[in-house]
């Protein structure tokens, strides 16, 4: 069994002198695969509040990251359409036509995550589980489940403002997206990526008077097996519950 030092080793970049010579497949001429799963043609989708239509996030930048704190103690208030879509541009939002150009940065543009949703209290948005679609900036629905609250809360070890929260973000990854390019350095590259999503989610909350608290203590199974995803080839990665604060 490997030694917690030498586990470190994920986090140096030794290999980088080695990348050129890696056995990529982008090297071998294999198409990059997408940046956003496909959905099915009759999916119910719900639009959201184009960014050009936004009229909110003006708070100075400066009092935004001088408040900036992990929030536990949410309000019974739901948030507004617009605040969903906010939050959700900001974290994942595109920027031109490519879908690869965002409002994040992502080791060689691969953007490994796909941003699933429970909600619980958003005006105008029904209940349930949804996916972001960042290349259409719409919702898709995915399923409705009273229980959801109480699921992420187990899900999550039992931390119960997960389920009094307005919404939970849960980011997966799916890892080829930047295997496809970086083979065994993107597994660095996912985890550094994750970290400007979540940055991003608190500062846009800040500017809203909401609140966020990143979460790292979650029963991967459990969420995994509450998203409907494999576990293996994509995988929760992150989540963090959101609601209105004092």
């Amino acid at each position: 069994m490997n030694t917690i030092e030498e586990y470190r080793g994920f986090l140096k970049g030794d290999l980088w002198g080695e990348w050129a010579d890696l056995d990529r497949d982008q090297k071998k001429d294999i198409p990059a695969p997408p940046l956003q799963k496909p959905y099915p043609a009759d999916a119910t989708l719900l639009e959201l509040v184009p960014p050009e239509k936004f009229s909110l996030g003006r708070a100075p930048l400066i009092e935004v990251i001088s408040q900036r704190k992990s929030e536990r103690n949410f309000l019974p208030e739901p948030l507004t359409l617009e605040e969903l879509s906010f939050l959700l541009w900001v974290t994942q939002g595109v920027r031109g036509n490519s879908g690869r150009h965002r409002t994040v940065p992502s080791a060689g543009a691969r953007h490994p995550f796909e941003t699933y949703l429970i909600v619980n209290k958003v005006n105008d948005v029904e209940p349930g589980l949804y996916r972001y679609l960042p290349l259409d900036h719409t919702l898709l629905f995915l399923r409705a489940d009273p229980k959801f609250p109480e699921k992420v809360t187990a899900a999550c070890r039992e931390q119960a403002f997960c389920g009094d929260s307005a919404v939970v973000f849960i980011w997966t990854a799916i890892p080829y997206r930047t295997e496809w390019r970086y083979s065994i350095i993107a597994h660095k590259m996912i985890a550094i990526d994750s970290g400007h999503v979540c940055q991003n989610l608190y500062l846009a909350c800040g500017s809203i008077r909401a609140g966020t608290c990143g979460i790292g203590a979650y029963d991967h199974t459990k969420i995994d097996a509450l998203l409907g995803v494999d576990g293996k080839e994509e995988f929760t990665v992150y989540l963090a519950p959101v609601g209105r604060v004092a």
